[in-house]
């Protein structure tokens, strides 16, 4: 039985560590947080680890549990993950292989492209006064600091370590909106309306992420959109479906 690791850091990631788990590999899922733990518990016999590994740390972790391949599912815009994990299988001679959904294309008069957050928080800036953010917490402190002048709306997770990092970065409840997506257009609109929000930021976060209904509801109320672009990296080996990884592990 192939024992396998799997970079989890989406939904469709965790839907492929059970997929995988289900055609009978030994799976090890790998997520940052403790809820990202909690949502891998449903998978009965899926190895979970939740703590951040860098390059060292994933060798030192593929050593010790005898990984035999790497399935690469981390978030579209966690880079450094991909590449190391691409860096350290090449040197352990290891698979390793690509996950990821495809681009997500949209047609909107006002969509703005940002290939960076630093570039996206200047962009909204310079196309309204009330900003809100979509992009999740890991970012949050460059929106919070190249967006002084403006208000920023923040919607967020509703954890307790992702609200102490709000009110960390000088966020009141009135400029949070903690709640657990994803959100159809109807309720964006009505958010967005709530807020008075002159400016919708996002990534390209496709269909799985509820991007279709950001774009609809900004759409609706003739926002401009700021969103920031997927990263561009050259992968070893890349599919963008459960049975191109299938596939991959049966010949690597």
């Amino acid at each position: 039985m192939k024992k396998i690791l799997v970079l989890a850091g989406t939904e469709d990631g965790r839907e492929l560590a059970g997929f995988l788990l289900s055609r009978g590999f030994d799976v090890t899922a790998s997520v940052v947080s403790s809820y990202g733990r909690e949502l891998l518990e449903r998978y009965d016999g899926l190895k979970i680890n939740a703590r951040a590994l860098d390059e060292k740390e994933l060798a030192a972790y593929i050593d010790e549990h005898s990984i035999e391949a790497v399935v690469d599912a981390s978030h579209p815009y966690a880079a450094n993950v991909s590449l190391n994990a691409m860096k350290v299988c090449r040197e352990k001679k290891l698979p390793c292989i690509r996950y990821e959904r495809g681009d997500h294309e949209l047609t909107y008069e006002k969509i703005y492209h940002a290939n960076n957050y630093e570039t996206a928080a200047d962009m909204a800036s310079k196309l309204g006064r009330i900003i809100f953010l979509t992009t999740g917490s890991r970012s949050l402190r460059i929106f919070v600091e190249r967006l002084s002048d403006c208000t920023v709306i923040a919607r967020v997770l509703p954890t307790a370590a992702v609200l102490t990092e709000c009110e960390r970065l000088g966020l009141t409840p009135k400029n949070i909106v903690a709640m657990l997506g994803p959100f159809n257009r109807e309720l964006n609109v009505e958010m967005f309306r709530q807020f008075r929000a002159e400016v919708i930021v996002t990534k390209n976060s496709g269909s799985i992420g509820g991007l279709d209904e950001k774009i609809e509801a900004a759409a609706q109320l003739n926002l401009p959109v700021v969103m920031i672009d997927r990263p561009k990296i050259s992968y070893d080996n890349v599919t963008n479906s459960f049975d191109g990884v299938m596939k991959f592990l049966h010949i690597g």
